[in-house]
């Protein structure tokens, strides 16, 4: 299974039409990802993440099935022949949720995944997610979705296990102190999916959003030989795009 991740800084929605220009730039990024199956991008990618209550949101979110990003996205994943995974805020009823769509080879939304544990950053405006957990076939495996925060979940974790998908789409905004330096994601998210035998697929954003400092760092991680192994990654600041092949998975 070939994968790819796209790291990005949005510039924070405070109106429409900044969203729309991140999106943009979004597809931009993405459409380097040429051969991949999956194509992951991050976590409330067209937005930015850091709010301070449903009204700040509101504006932005949207029904997953009529909204900006999927009109933006859905060419996109046509294009490419893949399977494309992108943070966003929905709105459901009265309820706001930090979701992720899952869009298919075709362009149709598959599912929409929201986050099922939340952040401090998300409890001003979030509900926690009632989605579940699923997988979705690829051409060449399977994979499942979380959000950022779900990572630390033993339940997700605990399901990744059972289920053992080839792949987990991770779109992230993933924190790190600025003091005394900022940490290295990579040993956690390793550590957290020891037991799961899974590749993370992970998309995250860099810099800072009202004074909270983001890692960077996406990075496709699998296990090769019985280890932790890095097979792409990006650096702590700047956009860009990264693509790797998957190894076989060996049989347990």
């Amino acid at each position: 299974m070939r994968v790819a991740a796209v790291q990005f800084k949005p510039t924070k929605a405070t109106a429409p039409a900044i969203k729309s220009e991140n999106l943009r730039r979004l597809v931009e990024l993405a459409r380097g990802a040429r051969g991949a199956e999956l194509v992951v991008l991050p976590e409330m990618a067209a937005t930015g993440y850091v709010f301070s209550g449903p009204d700040a949101v509101r504006p932005l979110a949207e029904v997953p099935a009529e909204g900006e990003t999927i009109a933006a996205l859905s060419p996109l994943a046509r294009e490419l022949g893949a399977w494309v995974v992108a943070g966003l805020p929905e709105v459901a009823g009265d309820r706001l949720f930090n979701s992720a769509l899952v869009l298919d080879p075709s362009g149709g939304l598959a599912f929409v995944y929201r986050k099922t544990l939340l952040y401090e950053a998300d409890l001003p405006w979030a509900t926690p997610g009632d989605s579940g957990y699923r997988t979705f076939e690829a051409a060449s495996g399977d994979f499942g979705v979380g959000i950022c925060m779900d990572l630390n979940d033993d339940a997700f974790t605990g399901w990744l296990a059972r289920r053992a998908p080839r792949a987990v789409a991770f779109p992230t905004n993933w924190v790190t102190p600025a003091e005394p330096r900022p940490h290295d994601p990579w040993p956690y998210w390793a550590w957290r999916l020891a037991r799961a035998r899974v590749a993370l697929v992970a998309a995250n954003t860099w810099g800072t959003d009202e004074g909270v400092l983001f890692t960077g760092a996406s990075a496709v991680l699998d296990r090769v030989d019985g280890k932790a192994r890095i097979l792409a990654a990006a650096g702590a600041t700047g956009d860009g795009l990264i693509s790797c092949q998957l190894p076989p998975r060996p049989a347990p």
